[in-house]
C-alpha cells in the first residue's frame, strides 16, 4: 500500500513540474457587441482537442510548443481562426467574435410555395441513419463538469434549510475526466480516470458522459428534428445560409407544431452538401422542467462530423424546490474508425424538388436488387433519398442478423479507476481545460469549510456527531442495513412500516430481519424470518422465506421455499392496500379487507427460459381457517351500519363462510415477451419495459390428495401492451379471459376473482384494475372476460393551453369492462377522465360505473400517475 501511494506521489510530482513549465494560450472570448461570450467552443486543429470558455468567457489551453491552428466558435457568430506559435510562455489572445451574417441564398419563397428549410431537412433526415452508421468506433478523452445550485425551498422547510447551512449562492460542482470508448452499433465503454472533489466525502460520484445522438429518432425520449417523423411533429422555417471554415451551413430554426414535452424548439444548423450537423442550439420541457442543449460539431476526419462540447442547462421547480444547474463535456483526442461499406461520398437527391433528376435515377434502378443500389453508391454516384433510405434500411438489417445479440440497444460500462482520486488540486490545476469560475471556486472552498467543521465537531463531541457503525438500540425501531461481510448484508426491517390495523387483528406489527448474500457468479441466497403479533386476538404468528438464485441472464433460475402462519387477503393479489385499510377503517369506518389465516408450506421455482420466455411453478398445502372481527375500534364514529363482518359478499355464492378445511393447489405460468429488448450495464441484462407486449398463460389446479379438500382446474389468458400513437398519446391495453374446466369443489378464495377498489385512492396498475368495482361482488367459478384500456392524450381539454401542456400535465381517458356469468349480459363497465402528472408525481380521476347498461355510480379517485415510469 505504501509503494502504491509513493507511485502516485511521483507521478503526480513529475506531471506537476512539466505542466509547470508548459506554455498555451488563454484569455477572453467576446462577441463584437461586447457580450462575453461563456461557453464558446475552441478547437485546436493540430491536436484534435476540443475545449470551451467558462461562464465567465475565460479560457486557458495548454500546450506544447509549436504552431496551432486554433479555431473560436459560437452559436450566432462567425468562427474565427487563429494561428498562433507557442513557446514556454502562455499568450494572451482575446478574441472577438463577428455577428454571423446571413448569405441568404437566391430563393424566392412565393405564395403557397414550401420553405427552402424543408428540402435541406428532408435530405438530412435521409442521411441520419448513415451518420450513425458510418463509424466503426472511436475513441476520445472527455473532460466533464457539473454544477448545480438550489435557489429556492418551500417556507415550512426554512428552519431545517438554515440549520444546514443553506446558501443560495453555493455552487456544488463536480469535475472528472473519462477515456470514452464507442464500438458501433450500441457499445459504450466509459473509464473514469481522474475525480476532483473537495469536502470530507471523496466518494462523490462523478458524471457520466451523455452521448445521445441527434440522429437517432428520439433523444432522452424526445422527438429528435432529425426523425423520420419529424415533420408531423415540427415545422421548419429556412434563416440563410453563411460560410463557415469553409463549409456553407444552413440555419434552421426548430419549431413545435405543437409546444409541450418531448418536443424540441430551437436552431439546428445543417451542413450542405453533407448534411450532417454542424451544431444545434435546442430547448425541450420535461414535466415543467426546463433543459437547454448546445452543441457543436467539427470535422474529426474527411466527411465524419463528430461532436467536440456538450452543454446542458436545467432549470425548474419541483415541489417547492426550485434549481438550477449546468453540465459541460468538452470532447478531445479522437482516434476513430470508419465503416469501409461508408467511406465514401454521396449526393442526395430531394425528389420532391429536383424532380427530373430524381425520376431518371429512379429509372435506372427501378428493377434493380439493393446489392446492385449499393455498388451505385460505392461509385459515388447521385442517389434520391428514397433510394439512401432503402440501402440504409437493408445495410442495417443485413447487420442486425450478424449480430450475436440483436435484442441489445445498449451496452455500457461505467468504471471508476482505484487512482482517481488520488490527484489533488495543483494537478487539476494544470490539466482542466476549463478555468473555475469565482462562483465555482466559492464553492469548492465551502465544500472544504464544511468538512472542517464536521470533522471538529466529530472530535469535540463524538455521542453527538459521529458516524457510528454497527448496532445501535434505535435501529430495533428505525431499522438498518449491516454489511457483515463481503457482498453480504443484514437487514432489520422497521416495524413501523409493518403495522396496520383492521377489524380482525386491530393493531398489529410485523417484524423482519433479513439476510442476503451475493457469491462471485452472481448467485444469491437469502433469508427472511417475519414475525407477526395481532394485538386483538394477542395471537403471535409468522413466516420464514429461503431464497436462491443461481444461472445466468438468460436462463436464470429463482427458488423459493415458503412456510408459517399467515394472513391472507381473499383475492391473493391483494386488492385493498394495508396502509389504505387501516385509514379507511380508522377514520371512515370502512373494513374492506377481508382475510382468512392459513397455515402453509409453499414451493416458488422461476425459469427464464430463454431471452424471451419465462416460466414459474407454484405449489402449496395449506391449512385455511376462517376470522372473525375481534374489535370495532375507530377514530370516528360514523352514523350508518358500521363494520362489515369478515366475510366477503358476491353474487356467485350465498355464503363465503367456510369449515377449516387443507388445500393443495398448483400453478404453471407462461409469460412469453415476442419483441423484448434489452440493455447492458456494466455487464448486467435488464429488459426495457414496455418494449414488447406481454402474453402470459396460466394455469390452476386444485388437488384432491394428500386429504386436500379442493378440486378445480382453471385456465387464463393476458395480453397487456403499451405503445404510442403518433404525436397524439400513449394507449395501454391490458385483455384477460379465462375459464374453470372443472370446479368440482372450490372454497371462495379459489374463485377468479378481481381487482376492484371502493376507497378514494388507488394504489393497483392503473392498467388493468377497475377503480368502483366492488372486490368480491362478481367474483366468479365459470367463464370470464375483462378489458382495459387507457390513452392518454397529449392535447385534449386543459392541455390545449400551452402553460399546461408545458408544465408537464396530461389528460387521459379510460375504459374498464367486465363481463362473466355473474354479471348481466351488458357486464360492468367504467368509463373515467384522469388529469396525469399533478405536481408530476398524481393523477387524479373521475369515474362513472355503468351495470347492465344502466348508470351505477360516480366517484373520484387519486393515485401515482400513469406511466410514472416512462417519464425519463
Amino acid at each position: 500500500m505504501k509503494c502504491k501511494h509513493l507511485l502516485v506521489l511521483l507521478v503526480l510530482c513529475f506531471f506537476s513540474t512539466v505542466l509547470a513549465h508548459a506554455g498555451g494560450v488563454r484569455g477572453v472570448v467576446k462577441g463584437d457587441d461586447g457580450e462575453l461570450l461563456s461557453f464558446a467552443t475552441i478547437y485546436v486543429k493540430e491536436i484534435g482537442t476540443g475545449t470551451t470558455t467558462n461562464a465567465e468567457a475565460y479560457y486557458e489551453i495548454q500546450l506544447a510548443p509549436g504552431n496551432y491552428q486554433i479555431i473560436f466558435q459560437y452559436v450566432g457568430y462567425e468562427s474565427l481562426l487563429k494561428e498562433v506559435q507557442v513557446n514556454e510562455d502562455f499568450i494572451e489572445l482575446n478574441v472577438v467574435l463577428r455577428t454571423q451574417v446571413m448569405l441568404l441564398k437566391d430563393i424566392e419563397i412565393l405564395a403557397g410555395k414550401e420553405d427552402p428549410a424543408y428540402t435541406i431537412m428532408r435530405k438530412a433526415i435521409a442521411k441520419s441513419k448513415f451518420h450513425t452508421q458510418q463509424v466503426d468506433r472511436y475513441t476520445a478523452r472527455v473532460y466533464i463538469k457539473g454544477t448545480g445550485q438550489l435557489i429556492d425551498y418551500p417556507f415550512f422547510m426554512k428552519g431545517a434549510m438554515e440549520k444546514e447551512g443553506f446558501d443560495p449562492d453555493r455552487v456544488f460542482i463536480t469535475e472528472s475526466v473519462s477515456d470514452i470508448e464507442y464500438v458501433r452499433p450500441n457499445i459504450y465503454n466509459e473509464k473514469v480516470i481522474s475525480i476532483y472533489t473537495q469536502g470530507d466525502d471523496n466518494n462523490t460520484d462523478p458524471n457520466a458522459y451523455v452521448n445521445g445522438s441527434f440522429y437517432e429518432p428520439e433523444v432522452a425520449k424526445s422527438v429528435s428534428p432529425l426523425s423520420p417523423k419529424a415533420f408531423s411533429y415540427y415545422r421548419f422555417v429556412y434563416d440563410g445560409t453563411y460560410r463557415d471554415q469553409g463549409f456553407e451551413v444552413s440555419k434552421i430554426k426548430v419549431i413545435p407544431r405543437s409546444r409541450g414535452d418531448n418536443v424540441f424548439e430551437g436552431y439546428i444548423n445543417i451542413v450542405e452538401d453533407y448534411w450532417s450537423i454542424y451544431s444545434l442550439d435546442l430547448k425541450v420541457t420535461k414535466l415543467g422542467v426546463n433543459f437547454r442543449i448546445e452543441q457543436t460539431y467539427e470535422p474529426v476526419e474527411k466527411n465524419v462530423w463528430l461532436p467536440v462540447t456538450h452543454k446542458f442547462y436545467v432549470k425548474g421547480k419541483v415541489l417547492g424546490f426550485e434549481f438550477m444547474g449546468n453540465y459541460l463535456a468538452t470532447v478531445s483526442d479522437y482516434k476513430i474508425e470508419i465503416n469501409p461499406d461508408l467511406d465514401l461520398e454521396i449526393a442526395v437527391i430531394d425528389e420532391k424538388v429536383e424532380e427530373d433528376l430524381a425520376g431518371k435515377l429512379e429509372q435506372q434502378v427501378k428493377n434493380e436488387e439493393t446489392s446492385e443500389i449499393q455498388e451505385m453508391l460505392t461509385s459515388g454516384k447521385e442517389v434520391t433519398r428514397k433510394q439512401l433510405r432503402k440501402i440504409m434500411r437493408a445495410y442495417e438489417k443485413m447487420e442486425l442478423k450478424q449480430q450475436k445479440e440483436p435484442d441489445i440497444i445498449s451496452n455500457r460500462t461505467f468504471k471508476v479507476d482505484t487512482l482517481a482520486y488520488e490527484q489533488d488540486s495543483s494537478f487539476w490545476a494544470n490539466i482542466r481545460p476549463v478555468p473555475l469560475t469565482q462562483a465555482e471556486k466559492k464553492g469548492y472552498a465551502t465544500a472544504d469549510s464544511l468538512a472542517n467543521i464536521e470533522k471538529l465537531e466529530r472530535e469535540g463531541d463524538t455521542l453527538k456527531t459521529t458516524k457510528r457503525k454497527g448496532f445501535h438500540i434505535q435501529d430495533i425501531v428505525i431499522g438498518n442495513t449491516y454489511k457483515i461481510a463481503d457482498k453480504t448484508h443484514l437487514r432489520i426491517h422497521t416495524p413501523l412500516l409493518g403495522t396496520n390495523y383492521n377489524t380482525v387483528e386491530g393493531f398489529n406489527v410485523d417484524y423482519a430481519i433479513s439476510f442476503t448474500k451475493t457469491f462471485d457468479n452472481k448467485n444469491w441466497l437469502s433469508l427472511k424470518p417475519t414475525v407477526r403479533y395481532a394485538f386483538a386476538r394477542e395471537k403471535l404468528s409468522g413466516k420464514f422465506d429461503l431464497g436462491y438464485g443461481f444461472g445466468d441472464f438468460d436462463n436464470r433460475s429463482d427458488i423459493v421455499l415458503t412456510f408459517g402462519r399467515y394472513i391472507n387477503q381473499f383475492n391473493n393479489d391483494e386488492p385493498i392496500n394495508r396502509y389504505v385499510n387501516t385509514f379507511m377503517t380508522l377514520f371512515l369506518e370502512r373494513n374492506y379487507m377481508k382475510i382468512y389465516e392459513k397455515d402453509f408450506l409453499e414451493f416458488s421455482y422461476k425459469k427464464k427460459i430463454n431471452s424471451k420466455l419465462n416460466m414459474s411453478l407454484n405449489m402449496q398445502m395449506a391449512e385455511r381457517r376462517e376470522l372473525f372481527n375481534n374489535t370495532d375500534y375507530r377514530f370516528f364514529d360514523i352514523e350508518g351500519d358500521g363494520f362489515t363482518a369478515n366475510a366477503p359478499l358476491s353474487l356467485s355464492i350465498p355464503m363465503t363462510t367456510f369449515q377449516e378445511h387443507r388445500a393443495l393447489t398448483a400453478e404453471v405460468n407462461f409469460v412469453y415477451k415476442p419483441w423484448v429488448k434489452y440493455k447492458i450495464y456494466n455487464g448486467k441484462k435488464s429488459a426495457i419495459d414496455k418494449s414488447s407486449p406481454i402474453i402470459q398463460l396460466s394455469y390452476i389446479k386444485g388437488i384432491s390428495t394428500f386429504d386436500s379438500e379442493v378440486d378445480y382446474d382453471m385456465v387464463e389468458l393476458d395480453f397487456k401492451y403499451g405503445f404510442n400513437i403518433g404525436i397524439r398519446g400513449h394507449v395501454d391495453v391490458m385483455l384477460r379471459a379465462g375459464t374453470f374446466l372443472n370446479n368440482d369443489k372450490m372454497y371462495f378464495m379459489d374463485y377468479k376473482h378481481f381487482l376492484g377498489n371502493r376507497t378514494p385512492f388507488v394504489t393497483t396498475d392503473p392498467v388493468g384494475s377497475f377503480r368502483m368495482l366492488d372486490y368480491y361482488t362478481f367474483s366468479t367459478n365459470e367463464e370470464y372476460f375483462s378489458g382495459n384500456l387507457h390513452y392518454q392524450f397529449r392535447k385534449f381539454l386543459i392541455t390545449r393551453m400551452p402553460l399546461v401542456r408545458l408544465s408537464g400535465v396530461r389528460e387521459s381517458f379510460f375504459v374498464n369492462h367486465l363481463i362473466n356469468n355473474v354479471t348481466t349480459s351488458s357486464g360492468y363497465t367504467e368509463l373515467g377522465y384522469g388529469i396525469n402528472y399533478i405536481l408530476r408525481v398524481f393523477r387524479l380521476e373521475a369515474v362513472t360505473s355503468f351495470y347492465d347498461g344502466k348508470y351505477q355510480d360516480f366517484g373520484v379517485r387519486i393515485g401515482i400517475a400513469t406511466n410514472f415510469d416512462d417519464i425519463f
